[in-house]
């Protein structure tokens, strides 16, 4: 009888040497013992002449891999699948959604980090798109599982990204594995950590191992014999972190947190011209002069936040113009729409010199003249209630 070697993977399936699907012929109580011994399986003869399915070393099926696959026949493979990358990245711009507004550059390196499973860090002022790109690359890659952890709401970071003990009857005291322990056994899966910089200094410590692509691994220290979870093939991470002054309640990312990432994305505030886009996009049936209006206030801010003498600290982000232009889209005026979206961000201390009394004023020059329409809705004859409430 010649000797079969499988390997059972994560969702129990059983591949033998040549990849091939062998998970019928391996009972399920053979494919848990595995799962749980990690280790792989052999197939071997009783004295009764009846076979059974044996633990094995992990180390024998490799060496069957091996064999089985020429290495001229993996080179082959592996020029193939470069030629695909390469073919794959000139036709991305195709994959971009409309909504996502990016460099046609910044694009094809994420998605090119993504499928070579580099750590992707994707640094920029809140509400530019970061998150927004990350969830955009894994609906490209349609196919590949996209695992979502906030690590800025982590008030416990070992039930987060480990597990929680708990203790039941039949099992006694046992550790229930944390999604994020599964996440990191899907190959190819694309893992987004959200707000890496609000994170806690507990999360980055069990985030070392699993980041660094030399050592690649989770260690369970609640689970008995402390098994050691290595993090698949293909897996890529992708972090989001605000980084700045302005975000008093992040960390400052160190070097060594910051080596992890071999990639790093820099997303800027939307331009004047892109931010109209943007808004005309997601609501075409308001007003394009109050659309641009809107794309200006917030041009007007981030300018100002990065010249010498700023006049106000923090700038209109492209989340607060879509909530505007929505606004805009449900009836309100301009002038509602900036006291309900502009100047709460904007400190009214020190009277007629705060940065509240700056807006106001840069909002006034863009409200209509007395009598004019301002949605693209209202009448001339509407214009006699401009006094009641909205």
């Amino acid at each position: 009888m010649n000797t079969m070697i499988v390997k059972v993977l994560d969702d129990m399936t059983a591949v033998d040497a040549a990849g091939k699907d062998v998970t019928r012929k391996v009972p399920l109580h053979s494919r848990k013992r595995a799962l749980q011994n990690d280790c792989a399986l052999r197939l071997a003869m009783t004295k009764t002449g009846k076979t059974q399915w044996r633990d094995a070393d992990l180390a024998d099926y490799e060496a069957l891999v091996k064999q089985a696959v020429p290495t001229k026949k993996v080179n082959n493979v592996k020029n193939e699948l470069e030629q695909d990358v390469i073919e794959f990245l000139s036709k991305c711009d195709e994959l971009k959604p409309n909504h996502l507004i990016i460099s046609p550059l910044k694009w094809r390196y994420l998605m090119r980090s993504t499928l070579r499973g580099k750590n992707i860090l994707m640094t920029g002022p809140s509400g530019c798109g970061k998150t927004l790109a990350a969830q955009s690359v894994a609906e490209a890659l349609d196919g590949r599982q996209f695992f979502y952890f906030n690590i800025g709401a982590t008030q416990d970071p070992r039930s987060t990204l480990i597990g929680n003990t708990h203790y039941s009857k039949d099992k006694g005291t046992f550790v229930a594995e944390a999604l994020f322990v599964k996440a990191i056994q899907t190959p190819n899966a694309i893992i987004l950590l959200d707000e890496l910089t609000r994170g806690h200094a507990d999360a980055w410590n069990i985030l070392m191992t699993v980041l660094d692509e030399n050592q690649r691994y989770l260690r369970i220290d609640e689970m008995p014999n402390t098994p050691t979870i290595k993090v698949a093939n293909g897996v890529t991470f992708i972090a989001t972190a605000n980084i700045g002054a302005e975000y008093t309640a992040t960390r400052v990312l160190d070097r060594a947190m910051l080596d992890r990432f071999a990639s790093i994305v820099e997303m800027e505030p939307l331009s004047r011209s892109d931010e109209v886009t943007l808004l005309q996009m997601t609501y075409p049936e308001v007003e394009v002069n109050l659309v641009e209006s809107i794309a200006e206030i917030a041009d007007h801010t981030r300018q100002q936040v990065r010249s010498e003498d700023p006049k106000v600290t923090t700038s209109i982000s492209s989340r607060i113009t879509v909530e505007m232009a929505g606004l805009l889209n449900d009836g309100f005026s301009l002038a509602e729409t900036a006291e309900a979206c502009i100047y709460p961000f904007f400190s009214n201390a020190g009277g007629n010199d705060s940065e509240r009394t700056y807006m106001r004023q840069l909002v006034q020059k863009y409200l209509p003249v007395e009598g004019g329409a301002e949605t693209p809705w209202q009448s001339v004859t509407d214009t006699t209630n401009n006094n009641s409430n909205f």
